[in-house]
């Protein structure tokens, strides 16, 4: 009997300390989890409090890589001005993916969908819209004008095919506009609300809002500012290395390879800020085609610190 309670006591003992340590075991899973969700927490904040496009806010997880690129993109640009910060951005933004010209326009019909009719592309200058299949072709059809005229520049691939400079346009709009720097029409000089001066019937009938006369392209209010910030690119980008060095000058009628008019485009890129249409655009060209962005969307007040 003394033998039997002998071994029940050593049972008990056992039976305790299995308790006692099954007990550990599970405080520290209790523990570990609750680790676990701590990190995720933080992590998920991190993401939170990374800027994202209005497109891609409380989608975390399927852009999380885009995001975490774009937050990161200019993580070298600190208090940098004139000079100095044009080298630092044009050490980011040259890194490309270089397009053939046949795939710019399988691009524009993405990157430039008509959001109220997914069958057109936006024209840049004419507004509204016209049918993708509408290339040209018989008219109407639309083409690729660049913003930055082809003239203005050598027949450099790199340049010739960047989506950031190229929109789909009207074709009898595009001819007409031709290699015209950008700057007010004479009768808005001193008097915005005036009606245009030099436009011609054509121009006035396919393009209504345009103004033009014999040295300059004034374009729709709706759109001055991103023309604005696609000059301060492309002037940023093309420094001259393997290709021309594009400069933006205060003066129209310029020869390859400058463009105008420094002083218009710097008031227009304060009057038409950026919209969500230029972002969305920016990162459509940025995550599937070229992988650089126009730094002068993500960052409008770049565009003073270069030009003050």
């Amino acid at each position: 009997m003394q033998k039997f309670n002998t071994i029940l006591s050593k049972s008990n003992l056992i039976f305790m300390l299995l308790l006692i340590a099954l007990s550990g075991c599970g405080a520290n899973e209790t523990k570990q989890s609750e680790l676990k969700k701590e990190n995720v927490s933080n992590n998920n904040h991190k993401v939170r409090n990374v800027p994202l496009s209005y497109e891609n806010e409380g989608n975390t997880n399927n852009n999380s890589r885009l995001n975490a690129t774009a937050h990161d993109y200019y993580e070298s640009i600190t208090t940098q001005s004139g000079k100095e910060l044009k080298a630092s951005l044009h050490e980011i933004i040259k890194k490309q993916n270089v397009l053939t010209y046949d795939d710019t326009r399988s691009a524009l019909k993405e990157i430039d969908q008509d959001p109220n009719n997914p069958d057109n592309v936006l024209l840049f200058y004419k507004g509204g819209s016209m049918n993708k299949n509408s290339f040209c072709g018989n008219e109407p059809c639309w083409n690729r004008e660049h913003v930055w005229a082809q003239s203005h520049f050598d027949d450099n691939r790199t340049i010739r095919t960047d989506l950031h400079n190229i929109r789909p346009e009207d074709k009898w709009v595009n001819a007409r506009r031709g290699n015209l720097d950008f700057d007010w029409d004479d009768g808005h000089v001193n008097n915005p609300n005036a009606s245009c001066k030099g436009t011609d019937l054509g121009t006035a009938q396919k393009a209504p809002d345009t103004c033009v006369d014999g040295d300059s392209w004034e374009p729709r209010d709706e759109i001055k500012g991103d023309i604005a910030r696609t000059l301060f690119y492309m002037d940023v980008r093309y420094e001259g290395e393997g290709g021309p060095d594009l400069k933006l000058v205060n003066d129209v009628d310029t020869d390859n390879p400058n463009h105008g008019k420094l002083s218009t485009l710097l008031q227009w890129h304060q009057q038409d800020p950026v919209d969500d249409m230029e972002r969305k655009r920016n990162n459509m060209v940025f995550e599937k085609f070229q992988h650089n962005r126009n730094p002068f969307i993500d960052h409008p007040e770049y565009v003073e610190r270069i030009w003050d």
